[in-house]
């Protein structure tokens, strides 16, 4: 346990922590929107924010996290108005905000490949004390949207047509469903990288809903498995001297094949038991007959 002495571990296990509740926390509203490659796409447009980081020589992170969230409004009125024109316009957007951060960053002063590699990618060593303190403040807010809106969230991921008519401001919701994607990339990008953090948004989801159909039981379940698979992750990176995403998403992946092992022997028993308990009705009521009693061999 040597490595809890060492200054920038602590950072990067304190980030992790972070990282990994908020992720699967915005995620699950994204899994169930069918938007789960949209973390992909900001983590494209963030890159020209820590571009523009480098090239003023101020905070990577907040700036961003500016650009990632006018990047997520875009998106999100894009999607809302867009009509064939819509894919190619975020395209436009995606690879326009990669090239932009790698153009910016070569621009700069103090960027180099190190640099671009640690954003994209996430590393341990480059986690400082002001980059904890914005993660924090950060992620408190994503904190208080995902949890305390959960109920208006749900409603509009689930049926935007069902919640209008219930009187939720949908197209208000949508948007912060979009900027609370956006916090979150910037986020993880500096444990998890840009270029994988919306795996760690998807996977953990997709995993917790192996085991469990309700949203609530989801929703901790996905935050426990990325909880778990960001610090087991940056443990594992530190002594093995590995990226820390790639080894953070691998993990979750691995997670994620684990338990549809065990849900599907599960499923079939609860199938089985809920079919013999549906015969067990029908024999105690009288004059009930199966379709195969009808049936003569």
């Amino acid at each position: 346990m040597e490595f809890l002495q060492l200054a920038f571990m602590q950072r990067a296990l304190i980030a992790a922590v972070l990282v990994g509740i908020t992720a699967p926390a915005v995620g699950i509203y994204l899994v169930q929107r069918r938007q789960a490659l949209m973390g992909d796409g900001i983590g494209h447009v963030a890159m020209t924010g820590v571009g523009l980081g480098f090239l003023l020589n101020s905070s990577p992170v907040w700036m961003a996290t500016a650009v990632a969230v006018v990047g997520a409004v875009a998106m999100e009125l894009i999607r809302a108005y867009g009509k064939t024109r819509g894919d190619l316009a975020l395209a436009l957007l995606f690879y326009g905000g990669m090239a932009g951060g790698v153009l910016l960053i070569n621009l700069s002063p103090t960027g180099s490949n190190a640099n671009l590699n640690s954003f994209l990618f996430g590393s341990l060593s480059t986690v400082s004390a002001e980059d904890v303190t914005a993660i924090g403040i950060l992620a408190a807010f994503v904190v208080l949207v995902t949890v305390g809106l959960r109920r208006q969230l749900f409603a509009v991921s689930q049926d935007e047509e069902f919640a209008r008519v219930t009187g939720l401001p949908v197209r208000l919701l949508n948007l912060l469903i979009a900027v609370t994607a956006a916090v979150t990339v910037t986020v993880a990008m500096r444990v998890v990288g840009l270029l994988l953090v919306s795996a760690l948004m998807v996977v953990p989801v997709a995993a917790a809903q192996q085991l469990s159909r309700s949203f609530r039981t989801t929703f901790v379940l996905a935050v426990v498995i990325g909880t778990g698979v960001t610090l087991t992750g940056t443990v594992t990176s530190y002594y093995q001297d590995v990226p820390p995403g790639a080894t953070i998403v691998l993990l979750a992946i691995a997670v994620f094949i684990a338990l549809t092992l065990l849900a599907t022997p599960l499923a079939r028993r609860r199938a089985r038991a809920a079919e013999t308990a549906a015969r067990g009705c029908d024999a105690e009521v009288p004059g009930t007959r199966r379709p195969s009693d009808d049936v003569k061999v």
